[in-house]
């Protein structure tokens, strides 16, 4: 592991010190834990922004795209566990 300094302002040094506290971590173990999330969150964030990026250019060269509605329906539905069929791209134009 290599070692960075990190300046933070005072307020903040001690609402890391009680969270960690708390959390039954040093303030070290509680800032790399902090750290590491963040990360995560933004790569999922890239990534969705990728996917998001390939979807509507797939969507425009193929004139086809599901529906919000049904793409709604269709993700509360699975998300609930009940059986759901997947909803079909149908023709669409895009707004110039």
């Amino acid at each position: 592991m290599t070692a960075t300094s990190l300046k933070i302002p005072e307020d903040l040094k001690r609402r890391i010190e009680r969270l960690a506290e708390a959390a039954n971590k040093t303030p070290h173990a509680f800032m790399i834990d902090v750290l590491s999330q963040e990360a995560q969150r933004a790569e999922l964030r890239e990534r969705f922004a990728e996917d998001a990026a390939i979807s509507e250019k797939e969507a425009m060269e193929s004139g086809k795209a599901v529906p919000v509605g049904a793409a709604f329906d269709y993700l509360e539905a699975r998300a609930a566990g009940k059986p759901a069929r997947r909803p079909r791209a149908r023709a669409w134009r895009a707004s110039k």
